[in-house]
């Protein structure tokens, strides 16, 4: 408990998460309000509309977020007095990724509770509400999945260790390679797949065609989907927890 404390601490003591938390609201909620405010009053507007800013641009600030919070330790210096209190190492990086999870989980309850609430109040007569599981994982699910892919960030920042490089790569990869992965002649479809965002997507999102980007192609179900989605993650923190054993601070 006292590294869980000592980690919120030296999380909310920078600038970053609280700037990293207003623009992934301000993402998820606005583009609530800009898709409720377009869609013609003839059509309503879908409960998936109001998530949009989420599942498609939150979880890259939220992983901004994440990888900052180990990054900037190792830029400034400081993870070495974290190593000197803690020399196993690894119980002060879990802690980091504990913590980095639950922050990245309420803010992605916060926003999509918000965007639908918005949605609802800008358009009251369009039925929005969560009326079946699929609804609640669209909404609720955000949560988890924000907190998921924190925990992928914080273990690529305990790799690289360099804040340009890890969110670097962390946005390429998110927002370009598992697209771009699909051109791959033949194979590429299934390595698509099972692709981890991909995946989280299949649990948020299910297999309807609505509006907003195609589904996911995952052949799991939105469970399992979730459970490999968690699966990554932890192996990807695992090997981080392994380099930093085997490297100077």
């Amino acid at each position: 408990m006292n590294l869980l404390a000592v980690e919120r601490i030296k999380l909310f003591s920078t600038r970053s998460p609280w700037w990293c938390a207003l623009i992934t609201l301000a993402l998820t909620i606005g583009f609530a309000a800009i898709i409720a405010g377009a869609t013609p009053s003839d059509s309503q507007l879908t409960l998936s509309a109001t998530q949009f800013g989420g599942s498609q641009f939150g979880i890259a600030v939220v992983m901004v977020l994440a990888a900052l919070a180990v990054t900037t330790e190792y830029r400034f210096n400081t993870i070495r007095t974290t190593f000197q209190a803690v020399p196993h190492r690894s119980p002060a990086l879990i802690a980091k990724a504990v913590v980095v999870a639950l922050v990245a989980l309420v803010i992605g309850e916060i926003a999509a509770f918000g965007a639908m609430g918005l949605g609802m109040l800008m358009r009251p007569d369009d039925g929005l509400g969560l009326h079946t599981s699929q609804d609640w994982m669209n909404v609720a699910g955000l949560g988890p999945v924000f907190a998921l892919s924190a925990v992928l960030a914080v273990a690529l920042g305990i790799m690289i260790r360099h804040s340009a490089g890890a969110i670097a790569l962390l946005l390429i990869y998110y927002l370009a390679v598992e697209e771009l992965v699909q051109l791959i002649p033949k194979i590429g479809h299934t390595i698509h797949e099972w692709l981890p965002f991909n995946v989280a997507n299949k649990f948020l999102r299910g297999s309807a065609i609505v509006d907003g980007p195609a589904p996911s192609d995952s052949p799991l179900s939105p469970g399992w989907a979730l459970a490999y989605f968690a699966g990554i993650a932890i192996v990807f923190l695992l090997v981080a927890l392994g380099v930093a054993k085997k490297r100077d601070a």
